[in-house]
């Protein structure tokens, strides 16, 4: 009995992932030209696409002081499920995303730029870090109950960002990212609980150089009773709240947004004049020289 019901929970949140999902994008007035000057914050929904949850996030960021453009990016293209099973889609959307990254940082250099997945989006979120050229790191990566393998090699995609990646994930999220990518498999079209249900681990090839970017730019933070809060309830919709975008969500991007303040507002060290060569002796001195000279012969 149990095990049939775990079968058909994937189904039912699916099913009510389909009814909620659809045209609910950020509300325009989160990316006017004032937010854009001052960063850029991608939302990237899970599988169902642009819906309550992605708006949820978007507009909790803004009610947590948020001061950065915020924008629902929507990778997906296809109903659920199938936006899971197509990788090389799935990577062009990557691409497309980095794009947008490289030509925001373009127009507005300096600025802070955060992307934050939910799900499927959590998975987009790291390919489209690895599609970055080194000279276009962004500020930070959240991932929300990510659904890609957790033997992932993150390596290329931490080196893509300053503040690092940060991994929200929950072992209660049993129905989609235990059950469910078991059976339907993850991004990376792996099969097996997700690292949004049990966290990243260290891949078995990784060499030490590699192991120091972990130790340096991973965070992960597993789910417990006292975020609930915060507004996160330890389900797999539980981290797209509104409540937990404003109070969790929020100080991690503000807390960007403020360096990169800092950083714009410090004065720039004056060049120091070059030094001046020792101006040539004036002819007392010449005299006064050649007379000493003369008295010690």
């Amino acid at each position: 009995m149990r095990s049939t019901l775990l079968r058909r929970a994937p189904a039912a949140l699916l099913g009510l992932l389909l009814l909620l999902a659809g045209g609910c994008g950020s509300p325009s007035h989160l990316k006017s030209a004032q937010r854009l000057r001052y960063g850029m914050v991608f939302v990237l929904p899970g599988i169902e696409g642009s819906s309550i949850f992605s708006r949820n996030v978007a507009i909790g960021l803004s009610d947590g002081g948020v001061r950065s453009a915020i924008e629902v990016f929507d990778w997906t293209g296809i109903p659920l499920v199938g936006n899971l099973s197509l990788y090389s889609r799935n990577l062009r959307q990557a691409a497309e995303l980095a794009d947008r990254i490289k030509a925001y940082q373009a127009e507005h250099p300096g600025r802070p730029v955060h992307v934050i997945g939910h799900s499927g989006g959590g998975g987009i979120a790291v390919l489209a870090l690895e599609a970055l050229p080194p000279q276009n790191r962004i500020d930070q990566a959240i991932l929300l109950a990510p659904a890609l393998s957790p033997e992932y090699n993150l390596t290329r995609a931490l080196r893509r960002t300053r503040a690092g990646i940060l991994n929200l994930y929950s072992e209660k999220d049993v129905s989609l990212l235990k059950v469910g990518t078991t059976i339907m498999g993850a991004i990376d079209r792996e099969r097996g609980p997700a690292a949004g249900a049990i966290g990243f681990a260290l891949p078995e090839d990784l060499n030490a150089r590699g192991r120091s970017v972990y130790a340096e730019r991973l965070r992960q933070v597993r789910w417990q009773p006292r975020l609930k809060k915060l507004g996160a309830s330890g389900t797999h919709l539980g981290w797209a709240s509104r409540k937990f975008a404003r109070m969790y969500l929020a100080k991690l991007v503000r807390l960007n947004e403020e360096a990169a303040r800092r950083l714009a507002n410090r004065p720039e060290r004056r060049p120091q004049p070059p030094p001046q060569p020792e101006p040539p002796p004036s002819q007392q001195e010449e005299d006064a020289r050649d007379s000493d000279e003369s008295l010690r012969d």
